[in-house]
């Protein structure tokens, strides 16, 4: 059983940076690959990015590329999600997910979840 917690969310101004970070307890981190999911009010979850387990495949939704870079530490358990150039439409609770498949890239694919952390982008 994974434990994931995610921080680091909060208020932003449109083009602005959120950096949000998720520890993981409870397992082999390095055995998963971990994926950030987002969800607006209203809406499903949606994909956002992933990182295979060794850090050598990374999967990005087309409306994030060139904006977030999704990183991990192994050593630390830990993964990260650098958010830059934000905009009114990034606003959701962001989710941390650990998935045993290397390419994972729907909720149905993931295992494990976090509880999320809320990210506003003011315009």
């Amino acid at each position: 059983q994974v434990q994931l917690v995610e921080s680091g969310g909060g208020l932003v101004q449109a083009g602005g940076s959120l950096r949000l970070s998720c520890a993981a307890s409870g397992g082999t981190f390095s055995l998963y690959t971990m994926g950030w999911f987002r969800q607006a009010p209203g809406k499903e979850r949606e994909f956002v990015v992933a990182i295979s387990w060794r850090g050598g495949s990374l999967y990005y939704a087309d409306s994030v590329k060139g904006r977030f870079t999704i990183s991990r530490d192994n050593a630390k358990n830990t993964v990260a999600l650098q958010m830059n150039s934000l905009k009114p439409e990034d606003t959701a609770v962001y989710y941390c997910a650990a998935a045993f498949a290397e390419r994972a890239t729907i909720p149905d694919s993931y295992a494990y979840w976090g509880q999320g952390t809320k990210v506003t982008v003011s315009s």
